[in-house]
């Protein structure tokens, strides 16, 4: 693929591919539009889009629900292992990676006659190696988990389309998370579930289930307009790429950090069962430097209120889904829990449950207004809606 002459101008435009989670791609695609990019197609788990270097960097700073973008550079097709490595090597690589830089492949094979994506990996590898071997002498090295620059190769059917990772460690991972040893919510999907039910950032919004407070620091990092990739750990991989423009990365850091708003915007509180979540939750806000934004109390979610002298604005919640034999009562006893709370204790508040126990749903006893398909790891979820009325919904005279 010739690249234009202006590639290197900061006002050249090329393409990006930003992948996400299922059901999350619109969500994407809308954060992408906000940041001035052309959106040229939404496809599953992914959005194909241009815009400039510029805004390469500002969307590995602020999308909240991108795990990576992607510069895809060459596109052919590989009918069998020969012919790969052969399309691989044509490439010049030293365009890509320094003979001094470490370097590591993904492979993302479907519907192909290459049935292993670890063996194109490797296949890949080897051209790459050999050509730097063939002619220098000298050979990257590979390194798996931390590598300078990361290649990401996806094969549909044979056709190949390599990519460098301008990201890095998955854009999810945002750094102001301590151990976690229970099974939380990742952030980006904690963004996209918040982004997904249209909250403002303004309205009071609780989480009366908080667990170790992802959706509650995801929250306070939207109301406050902080860019999540502030907290990202050591550095982006565009940070390693030859065309890496340090004077603009240093405009776009310091502009996300000027957009940051310091006067609380929104009512955010959390509230679990559980003291040791609690303290979880209370260390990753302090990680995040959100301790003024968010409220946290131990109180079983029988027990949760909407705050007083606070206008209604939102409920949400990710309940345990019962994954273990014999836990089917206590979910329906849960469910139907969460439920009478909602009814008696927040109504004009719109309420949001996120479960991947759908039979223990039915227990909430409201009629859900949307069903939106996620899914949480491997657990086929659904974010459920429900509308609050207040009292009779009486009619204004």
């Amino acid at each position: 693929m010739p690249r234009p002459m202006s590639e290197n101008r900061r006002d050249a435009s090329f393409f990006m591919t930003a992948t996400t989670q299922f059901g999350l791609e619109e969500v994407l695609a809308q954060e992408l539009r906000q940041l001035g990019a052309k959106i040229e197609k939404i496809g599953q788990r992914a959005v194909e889009f241009t815009g400039t270097k510029q805004l390469l960097y500002e969307a590995n700073l602020w999308c909240r629900t991108a795990v990576r973008i992607l510069k895809p550079f060459a596109h052919f097709q590989a009918p069998d292992e020969k012919s790969l490595y052969r399309e691989v090597g044509r490439l010049d690589w030293s365009e890509y990676i320094g003979a001094d830089q470490t370097f590591a492949i993904t492979a993302v094979v479907n519907k192909s006659s290459f049935e292993h994506s670890l063996y194109v990996a490797q296949l890949t590898k080897d051209a790459i190696v050999d050509q730097f071997r063939n002619r220098t002498g000298v050979r990257p090295s590979v390194d798996v988990k931390t590598p300078d620059i990361r290649l990401h190769l996806h094969m549909i059917e044979n056709e190949v389309v390599l990519s460098l990772d301008s990201s890095g460690d998955s854009l999810h991972r945002r750094g102001y998370r301590q151990q976690t040893n229970a099974a939380p919510l990742n952030e980006a999907l904690a963004a996209g579930l918040l982004l997904l039910t249209g909250w403002d950032g303004k309205k009071p919004l609780i989480d009366p289930m908080c667990g170790s407070g992802t959706l509650l620091t995801e929250a306070a990092l939207i109301a406050q307009r902080i860019a999540p990739g502030l907290y990202h750990q050591g550095k982006f991989c565009f940070q390693n790429w030859a065309d890496f423009d340090l004077s603009l990365w240093e405009s776009v850091r310091m502009d996300a950090r000027g957009a940051r708003i310091d006067e609380p915007q929104a009512y955010l509180a959390g509230s679990d069962l559980s003291p040791e979540f609690i303290e979880l939750a209370r260390q990753n806000v302090a990680a995040a430097d959100l301790e003024d934004y968010i409220r946290l109390a131990v109180r079983d979610v029988k027990d949760a209120v909407a705050p007083a002298n606070e206008a209604p604005g939102l409920v949400i919640m990710n309940p345990p889904y019962g994954e273990r034999i014999g836990e089917e009562e206590e979910m329906d006893a849960l469910y139907k829990t969460i439920g009478d709370t909602l009814k008696t204790s927040f109504p004009g508040y719109d309420a949001y449950i996120f479960t991947g126990n759908l039979e223990a749903a039915k227990r909430v006893g409201l009629k859900a207004s949307r069903r939106t398909p996620l899914f949480n790891g491997p657990i086929d979820c659904r974010l459920l809606k429900y509308e609050l009325y207040q009292g009779s919904r009486k009619v204004k005279e």
